[in-house]
């Protein structure tokens, strides 16, 4: 029997390349959901297919997946503003860390 620590879920932030757009998903695979992200389903209407939204610049991580799922919906209500408080304390230079998770 699992543990809870043992299971892995994260609230992430996502930009396109001019980190004009922002999209707020939650996974329990990360590295596997960024790379769908980045390869969409040809004809894909997903929004973030439509605006190339792909480029990670925040996550938190989280071991309960109703925290997780709760702090997803938080984070989506937010402005844009308070979103922006968040990345920038996190991720000041708005950096792409696809390749560092």
């Amino acid at each position: 029997m699992k543990t809870q620590a043992e299971h892995n879920y994260y609230v992430y932030i996502l930009t396109n390349k001019n980190k004009t757009v922002l999209y707020v998903g939650v996974t329990n695979n990360l590295k596997e959901r960024l790379y769908f992200h980045a390869n969409p389903l040809p004809f894909s209407k997903a929004f973030t297919a439509k605006y190339n939204v792909k480029y990670l610049i925040y996550y938190e991580h989280y071991s309960d997946i109703e925290t997780a799922i709760d702090r997803e919906k938080q984070i989506k209500k937010y402005r844009r503003e308070k979103k922006e408080v968040l990345i920038n304390a996190f991720n000041p230079q708005w950096k792409f860390l696809n390749n560092d998770v």
